[in-house]
């Protein structure tokens, strides 16, 4: 989807706003005037009322050339927020994806470049689609829209806010491609190949593999993917944006690219969607493709652990011991506990490896996170009040929201084992998200550290939100994203 941005519309279709008890802006008044009171007429006739969300279409409208005309709402003149301003865009486009319309003039009347820039964040994540495999679309399936015009007062301004937001809407769609890609063809090593195209921006990549994981003695991911013919990755990413010596900020993801649950095998309903289980991992890479689209002021380092989870003759059973990176000890007692694992050996090697400021990973980790969050936020864990306050801050700017859940001794006793250092379940089935963040806590050497459990909003088959497609959501890139620009680039 191309977005650009212009002083007046010239597109097919022509979107303007209307405030709350259908109040139109003066964009619409204008454009109301021009076509005979044909917003007004339309208005009248239907039950429009210009809240947040609403949206009325008029077709073959007379006065203008454009073949149609949508009236958005914003809610209340006074209350429009640039994520309000981003749903509405992404409504527009939602709607006309498919139309025949090719090319959408939204109209952001009276707010600044920024907003007009966030439109086209909004704008550019609705017309996301995965059409990769599908053959056989007829032309009235396919998307027309191929242009979104966003009509600003101030272009250049709006052009150069873009430029910081483009990045952001390209590193969202790169973290969706890779959870939305068949597990047939995004194995592990397909998945270390694909993040070496990032040096294309500047981003160093290494990948190890498992003849150096195994030097390093990172028998904890290793074991996940010994069940696998396809061979266990851990890809390293580097921008160096900031200051030379500056710690860097460490970003980590958890990335089983399928899921079968091993020998403690998953029931076979639904277990399609493990191809997403790599979400956290997903996050990161395009967190890292957003940053030094960017260029963003900071030094970052992704690192994610890629592993393919199968039930073969070879694959880790209930009950093997094995030993990390850290040289903790870990009585596996379900394979399908596996992200911890995975987890266990990339947040080591990253705060061995780089000393950096903070680490933040990313995990599909637990179903328990569903039961007490739903889809609506991710969960987080830390022990670090102030970074998880940043957190918490960016995700109401960025709308990738999070809310925090405690960890603390008490838990922390559930994990121990009384043949092992740790075990990798709890205690049953409760606190079940809270263990396993207990679990990773011991592998941060008392960094600074958030968990972020993103099995309910990184997989989204219901989503409401217009910005998102169904399923693989990119969930993260704009959170962290957010994170990075309002706190710690220089």
């Amino acid at each position: 989807m191309k977005i650009s941005f212009a002083p007046a519309p010239s597109g097919d279709a022509i979107a303007v706003p209307a405030f709350a008890d259908a109040e139109l802006s003066e964009a619409a008044k204008a454009l109301d005037g021009s076509t005979g009171g044909a917003l007004t007429k339309a208005i009248k006739a239907s039950r429009f009322e210009g809240g947040a969300g609403e949206t009325l279409e008029i077709a073959g409208p007379s006065g203008v050339d454009a073949s149609r005309i949508v009236i958005f709402g914003l809610g209340k003149a006074g209350e429009v927020t640039e994520n309000g301003l981003e749903k509405a865009a992404a409504t527009v486009v939602k709607g006309l994806l498919t139309s025949g319309a090719k090319k959408l003039s939204f109209t952001v009347d009276g707010q600044d470049a920024e907003c007009a820039a966030r439109a086209g964040l909004g704008a550019s994540l609705a017309a996301y689609r995965f059409d990769k495999y599908r053959t056989k679309l007829t032309d009235n399936k396919k998307p027309s829209l191929a242009e979104v015009e966003i009509v600003s007062g101030d272009v250049d301004a709006a052009s150069a806010a873009w430029n910081t937001w483009g990045p952001v809407a390209e590193g969202a769609q790169l973290a969706r491609d890779l959870v939305m890609e068949a597990p047939n063809i995004l194995g592990p090593e397909e998945y270390a190949r694909r993040c070496k195209e990032l040096t294309a921006l500047g981003i160093e990549v290494e990948v190890l593999g498992e003849k150096e994981m195994k030097k390093l003695g990172m028998g904890a991911l290793l074991g996940v993917g010994q069940g696998s013919v396809q061979e266990s990755q851990l890809v390293i990413m580097k921008w160096n944006g900031g200051n030379k010596g500056d710690q860097p900020l460490c970003f980590v993801g958890k990335g089983v690219t399928f899921d079968t649950g091993g020998i403690s095998l998953k029931p076979g309903a639904g277990m399609d969607e493990m191809k997403g289980d790599m979400g956290g991992s997903a996050a990161v890479v395009g967190l890292m493709k957003a940053l030094a689209g960017r260029k963003a002021k900071a030094n970052v380092v992704g690192v994610v652990g890629l592993v393919e989870n199968m039930p073969d003759g070879n694959a880790q059973r209930p009950g093997d011991i094995v030993t990390s990176m850290s040289g903790q000890t870990i009585e596996v007692l379900n394979t399908d506990a596996e992200g911890r694992l995975v987890l266990a050996d990339a947040l080591w090697y990253a705060q061995k490896e780089f000393d950096p400021k903070f680490i933040i990973d990313l995990a599909t980790l637990t179903g328990a996170i569903l039961i007490s969050l739903g889809q609506e936020h991710a969960g987080i864990f830390s022990n670090n009040d102030e970074l998880a306050d940043n957190l918490f801050s960016a995700g109401k700017a960025s709308d990738e929201t999070v809310w925090r859940l405690p960890i603390g001794p008490e838990y922390d006793a559930q994990i121990n084992s009384p043949v092992a250092d740790m075990k990798n379940l709890g205690e049953g089935r409760n606190a079940g998200s809270i263990t396993a963040a207990q679990f990773l806590q011991r592998f941060v050497n008392d960094k600074p550290w958030v968990h972020i459990d993103i099995a309910g909003v990184g997989m989204n088959a219901k989503s409401k939100d217009p910005r998102q497609p169904l399923f693989g959501t990119g969930f993260g890139v704009r959170l962290l994203d957010r994170l990075v620009r309002d706190n710690y680039e220089g």
